[in-house]
């Protein structure tokens, strides 16, 4: 059976601390390549395969658009997104879904809650419940839907691994990052989730982050407009409140969380950080991430701690801050 990385690989990436007490421990592996591309830091192991999850939403954009899915703007970066299923979001996928001549029931991802707590309680005052569009994947799958439209492929078996499709993506994600796809799984939407090493993942990262929209060359011509889109339009990425879109609003850091305790972040220079908490859990991985970055010398240590307070990272008792989730380091 193919896994990942083993516990005694592992090392500690965070703490959770009440009252000056440390209550808890994440460890994890990381990964932090300098501008040039080069690796900089590693913490555990880089080499062994994780699910990036969400993480590879960037690769698949790419694959789409590179199969005749053009679109720009707002329309770009909801096809990279985990929204929180808002309103706006929803008028994104709707306008990406017309484009194709398709509708919500096309949608390959399950029906689901909006993740965005006031349209949650909207939608349940007024007696709606559950929905594809809402689903936080729902922009990458009526991107992929696009995709298959323009290219002349069947829309309805669109999620097979063996789809065009899904092979351009294989292709691509080996391609950025350098090796061969150690096992496909199935992903949360209902897509295909390529084992990748946290190496490859953040050469990947950095081979997107580091294109430009004029390049000659049409994956970085598009990779390039995809980060631009992103930066230009953090709401789209994933919503208010929500880490990616809190640190890419700041401090211009490309940015993008999976599930399953996985993070990548990109500084302007192009400094990358890609990072697996091996427990799975996602809430210290935004800190940990800055905090990588910030050592890199790639954030300001200001603007950094500035960002953090905006962040859920509290912890409280008895309706009070008695600490906080924070990087080890």
């Amino acid at each position: 059976m193919s896994q990942t990385f083993a516990a005694t690989a592992a090392v500690e990436l965070a703490v959770v601390e009440r009252s000056g007490f440390v209550e808890s421990r994440h460890t994890g592996s990381a990964i932090v390549l300098g501008p040039d591309g080069e690796v900089q830091r590693e913490y555990g192991d880089t080499a062994s395969p994780i699910l990036p999850r969400s993480t590879l939403k960037p690769i698949q954009a790419l694959a789409s658009v590179a199969a005749g899915a053009e679109l720009t703007g707002p329309h770009l970066a909801a096809a990279t997104a985990s929204h929180t299923g808002t309103d706006r979001h929803v008028q994104l996928v709707r306008d990406i879904l017309s484009a194709a001549g398709l509708g919500e029931d096309d949608l390959g991802c399950p029906p689901a809650w909006p993740e965005d707590r006031d349209t949650r309680d909207e939608l349940v005052r007024s007696g709606a419940g559950p929905s594809r569009i809402r689903m936080n994947c729902s922009g990458k799958h009526a991107t992929m839907l696009l995709a298959c439209r323009r290219a002349g492929w069947d829309t309805a078996g669109y999620l097979d691994p063996q789809h065009p499709l899904q092979l351009q993506v294989r292709e691509l994600v080996e391609r950025l990052t350098g090796a061969r796809v150690a096992a496909t799984a199935v992903d949360g939407c209902g897509a295909p989730v390529h084992a990748v090493s946290l190496s490859g993942l953040a050469h990947a990262m950095h081979r997107i982050v580091a294109s430009s929209a004029s390049s000659p060359f049409a994956l970085h011509r598009n990779a390039g407009a995809l980060v631009q889109a992103v930066r230009e339009n953090p709401w789209v990425i994933a919503g208010p409140g929500r880490p990616d879109t809190i640190v890419i609003e700041r401090l211009g850091v490309f940015s993008k969380g999976g599930a399953e305790g996985v993070q990548v972040m990109s500084a302007p220079d192009g400094t990358t950080v890609a990072l697996k908490m091996l427990d799975g859990s996602g809430r210290a991985t935004a800190a940990v991430a800055l905090r990588l970055l910030e050592l890199a010398g790639a954030l300001d240590p200001h603007d950094v701690s500035d960002t953090l307070s905006q962040l859920p990272l509290a912890v409280t008792g008895g309706g009070q801050d008695v600490g906080t989730i924070r990087a080890a380091f």
